[in-house]
């Protein structure tokens, strides 16, 4: 806590609008807490008296031991031993004050009602009983008899209560001072009477209301007339009782008749009078309790900032004994009670350090007990003067606020809170209202207060941040930190001050605050401009860019002012900053280049982890790059077309220092690869170069995000032309991305070109291979080789980076099998172990999905060669099949009937394993012979031959010039169903026109699968089989690869007689073509 804002004389501004009278808390001396030595002594016995002739029993808690209090009472008053001992002898030697009881008989409930309407006049006689105790542990255990009051206490020393009529529970309120000697030896003594007058039979006949009332009369028949009834007693021990008492007690009867005789509630208070100290003689007492309290508080207080603890305000056992004491002997009221502790605690409060709630209980104490009346003139302006000092104070440390209530302190809030919940529930009292007509509304007060305050807390800080050394640049300095304290502390208002002032007083402290700072900044900030001029020195425009950065900070508070009335001062700040902006630029791309070439020239191109592939200049040059946007964004220029010129060269600085560092870390890599003797260094400083780059190019296409171009778009929107922003900004990003792609490319081409070569070492030997080692066997070599080295790169390379390189040499190994299986046509095993080759590179390069995908696998390339190598890889046999799989295929997609029909019908007898052919007849066929007719008949071969060894072929009938030749032949060819069912098996229909001088000519060919003949499953048909009208087909004209590929097969006699049937007929074919139109 700042103790130093307790001290009375801290002089420091002053605000006296409103207040009472005009006067600052300055010029409003509260009385000092502190007494003169005379005072003090005085008081000092005063206190030492109400120890040393203490009454009644202790309260709860409060000290019992006299030798405590007096021991406590010499350290409050800072006595020496000597001087209590001869103070307290002093005491002693004083004369005793009369002790008196206090006594206030309240009320009677319950009692008994004795007249014959059933109520009573009740009346009390009460006195004390002196030199008489009253034995036993009750007060009324000795013999009980009428009349004890008029019996043993003398009549002058007798007092008599009110009579209330007809009531059983009267209510009197009436005090009565009763003196006595020794307490020891007094009892007090309250008999309740019922008054009896003298009544007429007829009268009380008339009073009759039941049996009871009859007996009553009769009874007062027999008794003395006018003689009053007892109704009960109590009888008290003074030495049983606590100084105050408050209770209800029960009426004690002289005989058993009647036990319940009801209750009555009796207050006692053990006084004095005529003591005999001197201040209790020359001063009021009210005035000596107050100097009492001020003395034990301001003891109180200071023994807990000596044990570095803040008072709470709650007093010691020993302080409340004393107060307790000295308030009741002097039977002080509640009232004067509380005023007594709100002047002493109000005074302590601006001297020393506590809670300011301790006067919210004084204070509602004044005001639940107020009259004017009973205060006498100069209480009145004792009170006013109270008030009016408090509320002076009050308003000091809410105008210093700031330097009072720290927030470095935690409980600082608290404390401002209690302190203005004090001021409001002082300035609500109806005292206040009475005693100081003339002051202005506390909420007008603590405004006026916080105004000046906030004006006298900027000027304080200007001069905190005055430079010792005159010039533009400490200037600035000085300047930023200044604003930069203003928003500070506004945040501060915002955050935790504001809600304070609305809670208490519905003031808006921020926005009062921001009122009076923003004009303040603004003459500020234009008179450094001014003299800044231009041009600037960078040094200069870096202070003057944390200056408007801060600027804006500042303008960004007033988006929760709760109101604003016209322009403000700080309104288009900027503008003042417009000559700066080169500078700032500038600064921003140098101080960039400097880091991007410092953190090239200490990369080693070493990989920061596992995980993380590249280099520490890469790390740097993203925070570089991310320093720019942050620039950018603390920048945010509000005019829009000035903002679009700024982010254009914000976005050209960032794409040239992209280029400059594609160009320093090659160069870096050179620089350290240059003395390598191992090749897998360099290889592994080239990876890292490339996914240093594409960090880069990741960095880069943030570049949008970061610089808020959507944003951006949208605020120049009606300044620019339509496409301008797409036509710069991702222009130059556009650019700098294929710049960057293009490096990355050009890397990533140099590692594949290294693995190219071994990739086409291993192809190479694969062909060489002896023939005795197995396909699987001889690609073992490639296929280990790409597995150190891909795992190698996808260990070195981020994921884009290696995918690239794996599509290059995926490409360049389609490449050299390609070339290697078109050396390798005539050799099938060779064709072969390419074709196991590929299936395994396949898998390698897919990586079960980690690497290459199937679209990027399966390409042109590819499929052509998986072709060229499945037929390549096939015997002669096989080729020959599939020869005659694609002439089914090409039959059962030809539909024109250009050349002609056969229509045949074919089934397969199970039974007898006989291939059963009706072939019916033959429909236009070409005209081949020079009459313009031909001489058709059809040859029937069962392929493919190696399929069929043992059948020969079968001719029909030859038809002399006839186009649409009827043959109704039928044919049959024992073979078994599995022959029929192997995948080419066909009966091949050959029409040939009939020469008799040459070689017959082809009219067409037909192909019908044996695979689909009815019957061939096993089950005989019972049905008519269905015809089947077959389109004449050519070969092809331009050569089969299929019969290109058995033909390089020299040594294979089959293959060549093939082929050379084939040719035979593609020969024949070509001399008969169809002319178009036919």
């Amino acid at each position: 806590m700042d103790l130093s804002r307790r001290r009375p004389g801290d002089k420091e501004g002053g605000l006296g609008a409103g207040l009472p009278g005009g006067l600052l808390w300055e010029q409003i001396e509260p009385p000092s807490h502190q007494l003169s030595p005379e005072e003090r002594t005085l008081l000092y016995e005063e206190a030492l008296y109400t120890v040393l002739h203490r009454l009644g029993q202790p309260e709860p808690n409060h000290v019992i031991e006299a030798s405590e209090l007096l021991r406590y009472l010499q350290e409050a008053f800072h006595a020496e031993p000597e001087e209590h001992q001869r103070t307290l002898q002093r005491v002693r030697e004083l004369q005793k004050p009369i002790f008196c009881l206090k006594a206030t008989v309240k009320q009677a409930k319950g009692i008994l009602g004795k007249d014959v309407s059933g109520f009573s006049d009740p009346y009390c006689l009460l006195g004390i009983e002196q030199g008489v105790g009253v034995p036993g542990d009750s007060p009324g255990a000795r013999c009980r008899q009428k009349a004890v009051v008029r019996h043993t206490i003398p009549e002058e020393q007798t007092h008599r209560t009110q009579v209330i009529n007809q009531t059983l529970n009267p209510v009197w309120d009436e005090t009565f001072i009763l003196e006595f000697e020794d307490i020891a030896n007094a009892s007090f003594h309250l008999d309740m009477w019922d008054l009896d007058t003298v009544e007429s039979v007829r009268q009380k006949l008339g009073e009759l209301t039941d049996l009871h009332g009859l007996r009553r009369i009769f009874k007062e028949a027999r008794k003395d007339k006018g003689q009053d009834d007892f109704l009960g007693n109590v009888v008290l021990r003074l030495q049983d009782l606590r100084c105050r008492e408050d209770q209800w007690y029960s009426l004690e009867p002289c005989t058993e008749t009647y036990p319940d005789r009801g209750q009555c509630h009796l207050q006692f208070q053990l006084i004095h009078k005529r003591r005999a100290t001197a201040a209790s003689r020359s001063q009021p007492s009210y005035t000596v309790h107050l100097h009492l309290l001020q003395q034990l508080v301001s003891h109180e207080v200071t023994q807990h900032q000596a044990g570095s603890t803040s008072w709470d305000g709650s007093l010691s056992p020993q302080a409340a004994t004393i107060l307790f004491l000295h308030a009741t002997q002097k039977d002080l009221s509640d009232f004067h009670q509380s005023m007594a502790q709100w002047l002493a605690y109000s005074r302590l409060y601006q001297s020393l350090e506590f809670p300011s709630g301790c006067l919210l209980h004084p204070i509602t104490s004044i005001e639940y007990q107020w009259i004017q009346g009973r205060l006498k003139a100069e209480q009145r302006e004792e009170l006013a003067s109270s008030f009016r000092s408090l509320l002076a104070y009050g308003l000091s440390l809410t105008r210093r606020f700031r330097s009072v209530f720290p927030l470095s302190v935690s409980d600082s809030p608290a404390r401002l809170q209690s302190l203005l919940r004090v001021l409001v529930q002082m300035c609500k009292m109806k005292a206040f209202g009475e005693l100081c007509p003339d002051s202005a509304p506390l909420s007008q007060l603590v405004t006026e207060a916080l105004r000046t305050g906030t004006i006298e807390w900027f000027h304080l800080k200007q001069q905190h941040h005055q430079p010792m050394v005159q010039g533009m640049l400490e200037a600035g300095k000085a300047l930023l930190s200044l604003v930069q304290d203003i928003v500070g502390d506004l945040q501060q208002c915002q955050h935790t001050w504001n809600k304070i002032f609305h809670n208490v007083l519905k003031i808006d402290l921020f926005s009062l605050a921001f009122l009076e700072l923003q004009w303040l900044v603004a003459k500020r900030v234009k008179d450094h401009m001014a003299a800044a001029g231009s041009p600037m020195s960078p040094e200069v425009g870096e202070s003057l860019f944390q200056l408007y950065v801060s600027l804006k900070d500042l303008c960004q508070l007033q988006a929760v002012l709760s109101q604003r009335d016209g322009v403000l001062a700080l309104d288009g700040f900027h503008c003042w900053f417009q000559p700066a902006i080169p500078s700032w630029l500038q600064k921003t791309y140098s101080v960039a280049l400097a880091r991007v070439q410092r953190a090239v020239q200490m990369d080693q191109l070493v990989p920061l982890g596992e995980l993380t592939k590249h280099s520490t200049s890469a790390v740097d040059l993203s925070t570089c790059f991310a320093q720019i946007s942050h620039t950018a964004r603390q920048l945010d220029w509000p005019d829009p077309e000035e903002a679009f010129m700024i982010t254009v060269k914000f976005v050209e600085d960032t794409c040239r220092l992209a280029l400059v560092y594609c160009s320093l870390i090659k160069a870096r890599a050179r620089e350290l690869s240059a003395g390598q003797k191992d090749q897998g260094q360099a290889a592994n400083m080239l990876c890292v170069v490339v996914n240093d780059m594409e960090q880069l190019r990741l960095v880069i296409g943030k570049l949008p995000t970061q610089l808020a171009w959507e944003a951006l778009e949208q605020r120049v929107g009606a300044v620019l032309e339509q496409g301008q922003l797409q036509n710069t900004l991702h222009a130059q990003l556009q650019g700098a991305l294929a710049g960057l792609g293009h490096e990355i490319r050009i890397g990533v081409r140099t590692l594949a070109e290294q693995l190219e070569v071994g990739i086409a070492k291993h192809i190479q030997k694969l062909v060489d291979v002896k023939e005795s080692v197995p396909p699987e066997d001889a690609i073992l070599p490639l296929m280990k080789f790409l597995e150190v080295k891909l795992c190698y790169m996808n260990t070195n390379l981020v994921q884009e980076n290696f995918s690239s390189l794996l599509t290059l040499l995926w490409t360049h190994t389609l490449t050299e099998l390609a070339e290697a299986a078109a050396s390798q046509r005539s050799s099938p095993l060779a064709s072969s172990r390419l074709k196991t080759a590929l299936q395994n590179l396949e898998i390698c390069f897919h990586a079960e999905g980690c690497g290459l995908l199937p679209e990027a696998l399966h390409t042109a390339t590819f499929q052509a060669l998986q072709r060229d190598l499945e037929l390549q890889a096939a015997s002669s046999r096989e080729l020959i099949r599939k020869y005659f799989c694609s002439r089914i295929q090409q039959q059962a997609e030809t539909t024109s009937e250009e050349l002609g029909a056969v229509t045949v019908k074919a089934s397969y007898r199970a039974s007898e394993q006989k291939l059963h052919v009706e072939l019916l007849s033959a429909s236009s066929l070409l005209p081949l012979d020079s009459n313009g007719s031909s001489d058709p008949f059809v040859q029937l071969t069962l392929e493919p031959r190696h399929e069929f060894p043992e059948l020969a072929a079968r001719e029909t009938q030859k038809h002399k010039k006839d186009l649409h030749p009827l043959f109704d032949e039928t044919f049959e060819f024992l073979v078994s169903a599995e022959s029929c069912q192997k995948a080419g098996a066909c009966l091949l229909l050959t029409v040939l026109d009939h020469d008799t001088l040459g070689a017959d000519d082809l009219e067409g060919e037909a192909f019908l699968p044996l695979c689909d003949l009815p019957g061939l499953t096993g089950s005989e048909e019972t049905g008519e089989v269905p015809q089947t009208r077959l389109p004449l087909t050519y070969p092809t004209p331009n050569g089969d690869p299929i019969l290109q590929l058995l033909d390089s097969r020299k040594g294979d006699r089959e293959a060549q007689v093939f082929v050379r049937l084939r040719r035979q007929r593609a020969k024949q074919a070509s001399q008969h073509a169809p002319r178009p139109g036919r």
